[in-house]
């Protein structure tokens, strides 16, 4: 039998179904064995995925120099805008993709502004793709319910309240979301289009257009994650990982695009508010010392205690370390 990724309907979740539990334990076994689902009943609309996906595809059409109107670089602490192909990094290597930055749209007078918390403010929107705004602002809405509802179902699966991450620590999410253009890549060209990697917050939730290319690591090897019409794929970041102790944990992935066609994709971050006391939780689960040695990278995301927000910063340095130095000069 083929190995594939598990199917669940999460829509218990979102209404509050008796059969929430059932659904839970579908999540428990995805969780401790791939740390990926895909996830259907999640009412992310297939409309709001069309519209961002033809409204991604003409501002990508775009001449770099219209692109660049929104570059990261424009956005400051916020983080916001548009980055190039080899601008992002991943293990220090460029990445074969560009891409949008976006996250919860804040004005001037929001408190997390005013205190100049970084990448909080200002989404930039291209004035020559106007229809882009409406369609990332419906998205990131839609997908913020399908990820406080699967939160609660994870909460569920690990012996827990539903409502116990949102009282703790997303009842006001840090919300990243981004963009991503994969120029078409051929087989044998030795650069990935985001390399192997595990995602840093707490929850992913993907959408992929047609193309496939994505990746996921099991314990026998490399899994194609292809898309499935209707399905947004789910998988858990380094600071669930962090929270369960390890009892979940986060898993590499990657992407190639050798499909000869344009690749867009969509992934959206939930992760804990940015000023969120990182705590283990209750110790129903086992708790994790150091698994560095067994880990992509090498790294023990157990020794991390903090806030969020400086968990995050140190992450997104790796990714964008002029940006991350511009930003922890003027804190």
């Amino acid at each position: 039998m083929t190995e594939a990724l598990p199917v669940i309907d999460v829509g218990a979740f979102l209404e509050k179904r008796a059969s929430a539990v059932a659904t839970a334990r579908e999540i428990e076994k995805a969780c401790r064995e791939f740390g990926f689902f895909y996830a259907t009943g999640h009412a992310v609309g297939a409309e709001t995925v069309h519209a961002l996906k033809e409204a991604s595809a003409r501002f990508f059409a775009l001449p770099e120099a219209s692109k660049m109107e929104i570059a990261i670089a424009r956005g400051g602490r916020a983080w916001r805008g548009y980055f190039p192909v080899g601008e992002e990094l991943t293990s220090g290597v460029p990445d074969l993709k560009e891409g949008l930055y976006f996250g919860e749209d804040l004005d001037a007078s929001d408190p997390r502004v005013t205190a100049r918390w970084p990448l909080h403010g200002a989404n930039l929107f291209p004035e020559y793709v106007p229809e882009l705004a409406v369609a990332v602002r419906t998205f990131m809405a839609e997908a913020e319910r399908a990820a406080h509802a699967i939160m609660a179902g994870i909460a569920l699966s690990l012996g827990l309240d539903a409502g116990y991450f949102y009282s703790r620590y997303t009842s006001r999410p840090t919300l990243l979301f981004r963009i991503f253009h994969y120029p078409p890549s051929a087989a044998n060209n030795a650069r990935w289009g985001v390399g192997e990697h595990t995602d840093y917050g707490l929850l992913t939730l993907l959408a992929q257009d047609d193309t496939g290319g994505l990746q996921v690591k099991t314990a026998h090897g490399w899994l194609e994650a292809p898309p499935i019409p209707g399905t947004l794929v789910c998988n858990i970041g380094d600071m669930l990982d962090r929270l369960t102790g390890g009892h979940y944990r986060s898993t590499p992935h990657r992407v190639r695009n050798t499909s000869g066609r344009e690749r867009y994709s969509f992934p959206f971050f939930f992760d804990p508010a940015f000023d969120a006391e990182i705590e283990p939780l209750p110790a129903r689960v086992r708790l994790t010392e150091d698994d560095s040695a067994t880990r992509w990278d090498k790294s023990n995301v157990h020794a991390f205690s903090g806030s969020y927000g400086d968990y995050l910063l140190g992450k997104v340095a790796k990714v964008f370390p002029d940006l991350a130095r511009d930003v922890r000069i003027s804190s």
